[in-house]
């Protein structure tokens, strides 16, 4: 798919390209390609003389391979955006190209962006611009917004990520944590975790994008500040970012915790069962020996039950002791 974005009275409007002649008729500030077919690569190279390189999405994470300019003045800027799906949670690489300074090119002083699927970020923005005039001026705005957009839909995801934990939290921190409920809390608090890591990983791909055009003097005074406010947001997710982690590292002990107090509870019932069988047992083989008792020879037809009664008192006295003591519970 094809979208053209313009720019009229300080909106951002959209339109889809179905051909090379629809192409012509606008002046856009931004090309977005998603998953482009090798037609439309054709129709961009051949209109704005831009070619998209074959390994524009590669996952190489090279900053030499990611963020450098080209002979032509073109700047080549490759970055993550989080899809903060609940199912899969996934980062999408988007190849971003912009000619500032090459006059005989048609794409000087135009966005290209290049991704396999659609981005929240970019529905976003395109919905942010159509809304509020002046939001955009040119094309490298549009960058800055992307990742202004970037920045909050990852402070959005955060706080759902804490919202899910306090959640777990109280689930955790209830009377009674059976096995299979510390089972599934492990997993929920798995994939906040999971989510937590992308989160913090996406901001930090957007620093290092920021970083190099701060470095390359491509933004203006306005544009420069916007990008330092940026970076000090991402710094606040920083740090959000590792306060959720100490909290799941916490939850995930007191989880396993709880776990482990469960098989100690089964194990003490066995080691005290246990304990009190050995008089019995203790009995049982004194009396089993081929010996002469005196004491069963007196009591003659009695002597079993004397026997079964004597194993029975010798069990219940240490279970009446465990359950004084509360050891049963």
């Amino acid at each position: 798919m094809l979208n053209i974005f313009t720019l009229a009275n300080g909106r951002l409007f959209q339109e889809e390209i179905e051909s090379l002649e629809e192409l012509s008729k606008f002046q856009p500030i931004w090309v977005d390609l998603e998953a482009p077919t090798p037609e439309e690569k054709r129709w961009v190279k051949q209109y704005f003389g831009l070619s998209i390189p074959e390994d524009a999405m590669d996952e190489d994470i090279e900053e030499s391979a990611r963020f450098y300019e080209e002979d032509n003045g073109e700047l080549h800027i490759r970055s993550d955006f989080l899809i903060a799906d609940d199912a899969e949670p996934r980062a999408v690489r988007v190849a971003f190209i912009l000619n500032l300074k090459n006059d005989a090119l048609r794409s000087k002083g135009v966005l290209f962006s290049i991704h396999d699927e659609d981005v929240p970020v970019f529905r976003l923005l395109r919905l942010r611009a159509r809304r509020a005039p002046g939001l955009i001026e040119d094309a490298k705005d549009v960058l800055l917004k992307l990742y202004d957009a970037d920045a909050e839909y990852s402070a959005d995801t955060l706080e759902g990520i804490y919202d899910e934990l306090e959640k777990v939290s109280k689930q955790v921190l209830s009377a009674t944590v059976t096995d299979e409920l510390a089972g599934e809390v492990l997993g929920d608090i798995a994939r906040q975790e999971d989510l937590n890591g992308r989160i913090r990983r996406n901001v930090m791909d957007t620093r290092r994008a920021l970083s190099f055009m701060m470095r390359i003097r491509m933004l203006d005074a306005e544009q420069f500040e916007d990008a330092r406010q940026i970076l000090r947001d991402i710094e606040s997710l920083d740090n959000h970012t590792a306060f959720l982690f100490d909290k799941i590292n916490f939850l995930m002990d007191a989880t396993v915790g709880f776990i482990n107090i469960n098989q100690n509870k089964i194990i003490k019932i066995f080691s005290v069962a246990s304990v009190a069988l050995l008089p019995p047992t203790l009995i049982a083989s004194i009396y089993g020996m081929n010996l002469q008792f005196p004491e069963l020879q007196l009591l003659g037809r009695a002597g079993y039950p004397y026997v079964v009664l004597l194993m029975i008192a010798s069990a219940l006295v240490p279970m009446w002791y465990f359950r004084k003591r509360g050891w049963l519970r």
